[in-house]
């Protein structure tokens, strides 16, 4: 059997999210069948592993996409061990590496771009950068949230959904990790909503529910297209979010007939950069800001923006300073010379 043989039988088998199936097929598809697809499982050594994950390298792929790919195709012989078909994981060989995860620290935001952004978006789309910016959803949030699931008086946005892409079918499903949860709702925030219903009527979409042909929910958006349809994600990066990016000076404009720079840095994902790192530096802890981020492991939040936290020294020596009342002439925290 071989691998491409035994990796559609194993992806065929999976019950987790029907997107993340998806998106793993692509990755075999593109990234793992054309290499090493065609060689039989039993005759997979360490250096055949090595090779490939060489070409994953040289390839130009984002760090974090080619561990993903290499995660995928571990899992497919890790599940041949378990039948029997393989005695040893040939990328948990002690001479593979798996590829290196890029350790480059995020950089937030100014206001001014988060400003110059909204207004380089069509005015109908401009208050999904206050929502992001404000109260840091992720874009398939803010695209399914509904009018509903805002409280102006409490002063809370409940998220209970998002609007995702199963290949090129568009489907409403619960946030990522299906973690439910309520983030506070600024001033500003509320009244950027306020105005923007005022001049774009929520209006009912149906989508299936989960999977292209889950069950039909209906939900009254905030956000949709001009065909009165929710958003697409790849319609509105790449016709909406990028040329705002030209027009606020954070990407250079396109050369006719060739793709816009790369940004992944600059995607919509950022106005959730930014949202944290307003958020710790006005004393924020972690485990609030990974509930309102709407992270599992508060770990992985930590890990993320720790580096945008105030100054832990310089946050000791005023709360020192606070708690007895130092002052110029004082010699120590009691307060006296000795």
């Amino acid at each position: 059997m071989t691998f491409k043989e035994f990796a559609t039988q194993w992806l065929a088998s999976q019950t987790t999210d029907p997107s993340t199936i998806v998106n793993m097929e692509l990755r075999f598809r593109l990234h793992a069948f054309p290499y090493i697809g065609s060689r039989s499982l039993s005759a997979f050594q360490p250096a055949h592993i090595r090779t490939w994950a060489r070409a994953l390298a040289d390839s130009g792929m984002a760090a974090s996409y080619q561990r993903n790919v290499f995660a995928n195709v571990s899992a497919v012989f890790g599940a041949a061990v378990d039948d029997g078909l393989l005695t040893r994981n040939p990328c948990r060989a002690g001479s593979v590496r798996a590829p290196k995860l890029d350790r480059r620290k995020i950089k937030p935001w100014t206001r001014d771009r988060v400003v110059a952004v909204r207004d380089g978006l069509p005015s109908q789309y401009a208050t999904t950068v206050d929502v992001g910016a404000g109260c840091g959803l992720r874009q398939g949030e803010i695209f399914g949230l509904a009018v509903d699931e805002v409280d102006f008086v409490g002063g809370v946005v409940h998220v209970v959904r998002q609007v995702k892409l199963i290949g090129p079918h568009m489907v409403f499903a619960p946030p990522k990790g299906g973690k439910l949860r309520d983030v506070p709702l600024p001033d500003v925030v509320s009244d950027a909503l306020a105005t923007h219903i005022t001049r774009q009527p929520p209006i009912d979409v149906t989508l299936p529910w989960k999977t292209p042909d889950g069950p039909p929910v209906t939900a009254k958006l905030l956000f949709y297209s001009r065909e009165r349809k929710a958003l697409n994600r790849n319609y509105f990066n790449m016709y909406l979010w990028k040329p705002a990016l030209i027009v606020a000076g954070v990407i250079p404009e396109r050369v006719p007939g060739e793709r816009f720079k790369p940004s992944r840095e600059h995607g919509m994902h950022a106005l959730r950069h930014y949202y944290a790192s307003v958020l710790l530096d006005s004393g924020e802890n972690i485990k609030a800001l990974a509930e309102y981020l709407g992270h599992s492991d508060p770990g992985f939040t930590l890990r993320t923006y720790t580096h945008l936290m105030p100054n832990s020294q310089d946050r000791a020596r005023r709360a020192i300073d606070a708690a007895f009342g130092v002052r110029d002439s004082d010699t120590g925290p009691g307060g006296a010379g000795v």
